[in-house]
């Protein structure tokens, strides 16, 4: 016996509890990976090859390795707190040095509008351009819009509806006339908002009349004989801000009424001309006409608080309406203008995306979280504050988007905590120190048994 043994004891027992206490610190950090110190026995190489029964001189370090298991992810309040639920890291960056790798997903918006770490770094990814279109190819740092959406005119109105084909006739198809004053001359009636240019809303109205094919009197039911074969017609009347309005022939928008309806006249506050007429079956159903969607624009109107733009070009599908026996409903009343308004806040998706919502309803994505993975995990060299750079040993970066391969999927208002287990590293520290003071007690056993061939006389 030596001392070298036991004094590599020592040594190699003192980074061990140096090792064990990283770990045991950094059980509350977030994205922290645990490591532990890997030993090797040393021997004295023999002259003449292989010994009989090497004796070892002690033990060295090998290394410290890296634990790259998944810690528990814990919910939190803050959508921009992000966890990776799998395999891969974050990229960091800060325009100047390498790209660095993360788990630690506390992130915040700088003040220019990029998404960064608590060091400043930005995260990397895909961009998205002005209609929110996701543009991959070579990561960038992620910016937030910091101005507001522009406003949006309507272009597209969708409607599906039902009409009760058990209603009474309200108008006839020589006198199609519709009163707002006079509910009898309409049997239902729908509204929605749509929005021009400027983005200044304009409330239209649908009104919808059942057509009594006769030339007689009104009458529920009919007066004269009506063929069974024969289709059923329902005129559609529209106002815009209370105003009727319809299309010319050329099919411009005209209006046919002052814009406040309390103050038309009874010579004009009977709308002649339908916007369009819908036909059905005598079996009811889908409409048999019209086919297609129709072209609709809207006309400038005068409200009390303003004026409103013409909304031309406008796209309206009625193509969804049926007759049927059951009550008048609307199940899907949509169109595709928006107001202008302002950021409220983000929200990550499972895949990365960086949706922007706006205080107006609208979301657009503002662009794609790019994750990296490595082949060897272990070999990424630490760089303090949560971050690793790549290494020979580690191989190049896989990159791809969260769900993509063996990379992890994205979970938004959470974070993933160290995979430490604070009672295993507790009990490794106690074997620990019962390692060191086994070593210290093989040099106490050597000295005194050198001091007992000093003694010898």
């Amino acid at each position: 016996m030596s001392f070298q043994q036991g004094l590599s004891g020592l040594n190699s027992a003192a980074k061990n509890l140096d090792v064990i206490g990283n770990n045991i610190a950094n059980a509350g950090t977030y994205g922290a990976k645990s490591s532990r110190a890997e030993f090797k026995e040393v021997y004295a190489g023999a002259l003449s090859g292989a010994g009989g029964s090497p004796i070892g001189i002690g033990v060295t370090l090998g290394s410290v390795s890296q634990q790259f298991t998944q810690g528990n992810i814990t919910s939190t309040d803050n959508p921009m707190d992000l966890a990776i639920n799998g395999g891969g890291f974050f990229q960091v960056g800060d325009g100047k040095s390498p790209v660095s790798y993360s788990r630690n997903g506390q992130f915040k918006v700088s003040q220019e509008g990029f998404i960064v770490n608590g060091e400043g770094f930005k995260l990397l990814g895909y961009p998205a351009d002005a209609t929110g279109v996701i543009q991959p190819g070579l990561a960038q740092t992620l910016r937030l819009p910091t101005a507001g959406i522009a406003p949006k005119p309507t272009t597209e109105v969708k409607m599906e509806f039902n009409l009760d084909s058990r209603a009474s006739y309200t108008g006839k198809t020589t006198d199609p006339g519709i009163n707002l004053k006079d509910a009898k001359t309409y049997n239902n009636a729908t509204s929605m908002t749509a929005f021009d240019a400027k983005g200044q809303n304009v409330a239209v109205t649908f009104y919808f009349q059942k057509v009594q094919p006769v030339t007689g009197p009104l009458a529920d039911p009919p007066t004269d004989p009506v063929d069974p074969l024969e289709t059923t017609k329902w005129n559609v009347f529209a106002t815009a801000n209370g105003e009727f309005f319809t299309k010319d022939s050329a099919g411009n928008p005209i209006l046919t009424t002052p814009a406040d309806p309390a103050a038309i006249p009874p010579t004009v506050a009977r709308m002649i001309s339908p916007y369009t007429t819908l036909e059905f079956d005598p079996k009811g159903g889908k409409p048999i006409s019209p086919l297609t969607e129709l072209a609709m624009q809207i006309p400038a109107t005068s409200t009390v608080t303003g004026s409103s733009l013409e909304i031309l070009g406008i796209s309206l599908n009625v193509l969804g309406a049926s007759e049927n026996g059951s009550s008048f409903g609307v199940t899907n009343l949509t169109q595709n203008g928006y107001a202008p308004a302002q950021l409220a806040g983000i929200v990550v998706e499972g895949t990365g995306v960086v949706t922007a919502r706006y205080s107006n309803g609208q979301s657009k994505p503002a662009g794609q979280v790019e994750l990296a993975n490595f082949i060897n995990p272990q070999g990424l060299q630490p760089l303090g504050g949560n971050r690793w750079a790549r290494t020979l040993t580690s191989g190049e970066a896989v990159v791809g988007v969260a769900g993509d391969g063996n990379l992890g999927r994205i979970q938004s208002g959470a974070l993933e905590e160290s995979n430490i287990d604070l009672t295993a590293e507790l009990v490794n520290m106690v074997t620990a120190q019962r390692a060191y003071q086994a070593s210290a007690q093989t040099i106490k056993t050597q000295d005194q048994v050198l001091q007992t061939i000093v003694n010898l006389r």
